[in-house]
């Protein structure tokens, strides 16, 4: 009998597909882990890997074994201390179960633990935004606009004399010349040797027809190579750049943050929670798209990335003052028939009480219709103020607005999955 050995040593990444495997069997697990760890982490390790920890009855694997066949008898010995109907009292001082207690515990407190892995950062990012998507993302090519991009696609003969490419004409001018003249040139040298070996002999034995026929024949291929033109214009060659569509799916995302005194600490732990995980997911899904941070007390400002997550400043409450900011911004940068425009904005709902029917105004005439989507969080475990009763008429009226409550962070992870679940999902659920 042959036995083949293969001792090949094992490939870059091999195991990959096995771990991809291993990934999509046990996916119900993993995600309920992420889903976890997603409201126990600080808001600095959102985006780190995670341990997976799956109960090994969950990871048992099916096996065959033969069973017993056959007709036996069999004679099972009794004892001296029980019989039936006896009841056994509990051990005194209890037993010791070792792992989790899923395992397969002894009487002498062994067993055997839960099967934990790690998972990598983009394994957990992955899991974290799955199925989530920008509602209603539209590309302007289907809307009638496109816009393109102009390419290199090689030399023409014939072009725009602003895109003469100098080097290609000058190389072909000068393989012109050499191919037009080189006859010419080959029985130049010949004269031009001739004559000199002529006029090297001496006076008395030198044919002078000869020496005057050739200067003639030199001085005619000379004139006939200088007719030569030194650019002609067949030797002109142009760039040439075609016309390439360019994506056009360009989105932007204004994140709108309550910063007043009436929204403690963790009210602002938790807003920032949730727009790190919206920050994440679009940094991490779209390519091409911006992201405006707009944080607001009674005045509002546009800030950068640094200061909308960390900044502590603080003071009273005008939301209308952010609507108004983010409408200058959005006609002066962002024109919503070049740019899919979306507003995500968190509060706890405290408002001046003439200050909130204002906000419903500058959302319903200005803002929605110009935005493909806008969501509203309120966090707050207390009952509903004022803002979230004048936006439940916004949300009757308009359909792509989006409203939800955030009582504790606990809460974050589903409303932010509610929020921005691929829509049909939200049509089969």
């Amino acid at each position: 009998m042959s036995y083949i050995v293969d001792r090949r040593l094992n490939g870059k990444n091999k195991s990959t597909v096995n771990r991809q495997r291993f990934l999509h069997r046990y996916r119900k697990h993993i995600k309920k882990a992420v889903d976890e760890a997603v409201t126990k982490r600080s808001i600095t390790d959102l985006d780190s890997g995670e341990s997976i920890s799956i109960p090994r009855r969950d990871i048992s694997e099916p096996f065959l074994h033969h069973g017993k066949g056959g007709k036996r008898e069999m004679v099972h010995p009794g004892n001296k201390e029980f019989v039936t109907g006896d009841h056994i009292q509990r051990p005194q001082g209890g037993g010791g179960g070792g792992g989790s207690g899923d395992g397969d515990a002894s009487d002498s407190g062994e067993g055997i633990d839960d099967f934990v892995f790690q998972i990598s950062q983009d394994e957990f990012l992955d899991f974290l935004f799955e199925d989530l998507e920008l509602p209603n993302l539209v590309k302007r090519q289907l809307q009638g606009v496109e816009t393109f991009k102009y390419v290199r696609a090689g030399v023409v003969n014939e072009g725009n004399p602003s895109k003469i490419n100098v080097v290609r004409s000058m190389r072909q001018a000068t393989s012109r010349r050499i191919a037009l003249t080189a006859s010419s040139r080959r029985r130049l040298r010949e004269y031009e040797k001739e004559l000199q070996a002529l006029q090297e002999q001496d006076s008395i034995l030198r044919d002078k027809v000869r020496e005057k026929e050739l200067e003639e024949e030199i001085a005619r291929l000379r004139r006939r190579i200088k007719r030569i033109p030194f650019v002609d214009t067949i030797d002109l060659r142009y760039n040439l750049h075609l016309k390439q569509p360019k994506p056009t799916s360009k989105a932007v995302m204004f994140c709108l943050m309550d910063v007043s005194g009436s929204m403690n600490q963790a009210m602002k732990d938790m807003a920032k929670r949730f727009f790190i995980l919206l920050y994440m997911f679009l940094k991490r899904n779209y390519e091409k798209i911006e992201v405006v941070f707009i944080r607001h007390h009674t005045s509002a400002k546009e800030v950068d990335e640094e200061e909308f997550f960390y900044s502590r400043e603080t003071g009273g409450t005008i939301v209308s003052s952010a609507l108004k900011l983010m409408r200058e911004i959005m006609q002066a940068r962002y024109p919503a028939d070049e740019w899919n425009i979306y507003g995500a904005q968190a509060s706890d709902g405290d408002n001046w009480n003439d200050d909130s029917p204002t906000c419903r105004e500058l959302l319903i005439k200005d803002i929605l219709p110009q935005v493909q989507y806008y969501s509203y969080i309120e966090i707050n475990p207390r009952r509903h103020q004022a803002l979230w009763r004048e936006y439940e008429t916004v949300q009757a009226m308009v359909d792509h607005f989006a409203m939800q409550q955030i009582s504790d962070p606990g809460d974050i992870y589903p409303v932010f999955r509610e929020l921005f679940q691929r829509k049909d999902l939200k049509r089969a659920s």
